[in-house]
């Protein structure tokens, strides 16, 4: 069952294992119920690059491909404008599960592999509901997150959110506030934005040089 057409270069089976981390992402937000598959094309007969979960089908790594999923990807290879589809089905057991394949492209715009999820239906509503709440009191629930729509939005909320946590610190002594501030937005990594030196040091009152003498000698 080996595919002779879908022949890898480096940077294709570099592009296949970056899906890995992302296929981690995936299950561990979908929970038990969800199994995710990596598929590497040019390898029919042991398609299965990495699996989660794999126990709701029974699968492995080094499965092969499904008839199933085959005939899809026959269809994609036909279809430029086809790269993902979505549908219904059951395992041998009789288990209904919702199945998304999406094509992954090579460097040459090939589809080189596959990123499928499929969530089990047949699991209990309680089940489900459980992976998104939270069961134990963690760092991350005190998580508030603000969604923007420009980048200077972006860098003026952090100031804003550093300009707090400093003033509100009372062993942080004025001459030093601006300097502490420029840590916090240093360590969050809004220093890669374009043009944030200047739109920081504005907003402070200070030269774009001090703020860069600050980020100097936090990287020495």
């Amino acid at each position: 069952m080996e595919n002779t057409s879908t022949i890898l270069t480096e940077k294709d089976k570099a592009i296949l294992n970056s899906y890995l981390s992302v296929a981690d992402g995936v299950a561990e937000f979908w929970g038990e119920n969800c199994e995710v598959v990596v598929h590497n094309l040019s390898r029919l007969d042991s398609s299965v690059m990495k699996i989660i979960n794999g126990h709701l089908s029974g699968r492995q790594a080094g499965s092969p491909i499904s008839e199933v999923t085959l005939s899809f990807v026959n269809k994609m290879m036909a279809n430029p404008s086809m790269r993902h589809v979505t549908y219904f089905a059951k395992n041998k057991r009789g288990d209904t599960f919702k199945a998304s394949i999406s094509a992954i492209e090579g460097e040459n715009g090939n589809i080189i592999g596959l990123f499928c999820i499929n969530f089990y239906l047949t699991a209990s509503l309680l089940s489900i509901l459980q992976n998104f709440v939270p069961n134990t009191k963690t760092e991350s629930e005190n998580i508030s997150e603000t969604f923007v729509e420009n980048a200077e939005e972006l860098m003026l909320n952090a100031l804003e959110e550093a300009k707090k946590s400093v003033y509100d610190n009372l062993a942080i002594s004025s001459s030093n506030k601006n300097k502490e501030i420029v840590a916090i937005l240093h360590h969050k990594g809004i220093f890669n934005l374009k043009d944030s030196v200047i739109t920081i040091a504005n907003h402070l009152g200070i030269s774009k040089n001090t703020v860069y003498m600050h980020i100097r000698n936090m990287n020495k």
